[in-house]
């Protein structure tokens, strides 16, 4: 399987035989299970002290009176007394369900089972039909996936990078996302989390220490990972495959390192 390598200025160079990874079975369902997992694996446990609103000295005063069976504060001659409390679902009362610190959410999941849903995912990169049905605009686009020379690894500016991106063919696709920009109302806005933001171009790079991995994030919805950290996470967001993904040549050198293992796990799925 072959794939054609381009320069910085969109112009195709030479062809390039594609890893083996590339020729792997196109696997859905484990590819949701994956990400429905490890997506749990950066969740931070949270709970309620577990006597918040039950610290007060309260009772029912029980019928005949004309009122509510709720337990009531005791006391007389100031506000609080007579209120209902110590009871869910009145005003400083205590929560119903509250979420409770020791709930298990951290799923495990087979190491296994997760090479193959990384190895699946990152296989369907060259399927242009997924890429298309996932709402990418790759009008022009005519190899997948696209691969660009190592000199990609070396764009220290995001300037330089969106006119790179631009002469790829893939502004259309940046552009979409930048229209759908939604400004978040309510508490999200001063907790760090003020715009949700969709997903545009993955950008998948060989050197771990190279320049372009510091403009992560600089343009909307362009990520920018390393192979060695490259995650089921960046490539099929929200468990969906498959996300519109840019190659460097080095990239690909260090993905023919998987043939080992996927030799080994098609054998396990024949």
């Amino acid at each position: 399987m072959e794939s054609k390598i381009f320069d910085l200025k969109g112009k195709q160079m030479e062809s390039v035989d594609l890893p083996p990874v590339f020729n792997f079975p196109y696997r859905p369902e484990v590819i949701k299970k994956a990400f429905v997992n490890v997506n749990t694996h950066h969740f931070q446990k949270q709970g309620r002290y577990p006597a918040a609103g039950e610290i007060v000295s309260a009772e029912s005063r029980n019928t005949g009176l004309g009122i509510a069976r709720l337990a009531r504060a005791k006391g007389e001659g100031f506000s609080r007394a007579g209120q209902a409390a110590g009871v869910g679902g009145v005003r400083k009362g205590r929560l119903t369900h509250p979420p409770e610190s020791w709930k298990v959410t951290y799923k495990k999941i087979n190491k296994k089972e997760k090479l193959l849903a990384l190895y699946s995912a990152i296989s369907c990169t060259s399927n242009k039909d997924l890429i298309a049905k996932r709402g990418h605009i790759i009008d022009g686009i005519s190899s997948f996936p696209i691969v660009v020379t190592n000199e990609l690894e070396a764009v220290n500016k995001t300037k330089n990078l969106l006119g790179l991106l631009e002469g790829l063919g893939l502004g259309k696709d940046i552009e979409r996302v930048e229209r759908a920009v939604k400004k978040r109302s309510g508490k999200a806005k001063r907790r760090g989390r003020p715009s949700r933001i969709g997903k545009s171009v993955l950008i998948v790079v060989g050197n771990e220490e190279c320049e372009l991995l510091n403009l992560d994030n600089s343009l909307p919805g362009v990520s920018i990972k390393s192979v060695k950290d490259l995650s089921i996470l960046d490539l099929a967001p929200g468990g969906r495959p498959i996300r519109l993904t840019l190659f460097s040549k080095g990239s690909l050198e260090a993905l023919n390192d998987l043939k080992i293992h996927t030799h080994k796990l098609v054998e396990t799925q024949s």
